[in-house]
């Protein structure tokens, strides 16, 4: 449960900013979009390694 302390006379928005930031660093709603739909392991870890490729060349072509 996500708990969001309020001082006295802070605005609601700020409040519903800091729940929002919160919510979005427990990872609740990737979790839920990954469930979705099943993924073979062969899959992720195919896509894992392209990505792994995709980003090792980023970096070689900036040096």
């Amino acid at each position: 449960m996500i708990v969001v302390p309020l001082k006295e006379g802070e605005n609601i928005e700020k409040a519903l900013k800091k729940f929002k930031r919160k919510f979005e660093k427990t990872g609740i709603v990737k979790e839920l979009r990954s469930r979705q739909a099943f993924i073979k392991p062969s899959v992720e870890k195919r896509k894992k390694m392209m990505r792994a490729v995709y980003v090792q060349q980023l970096q070689q072509a900036e040096e």
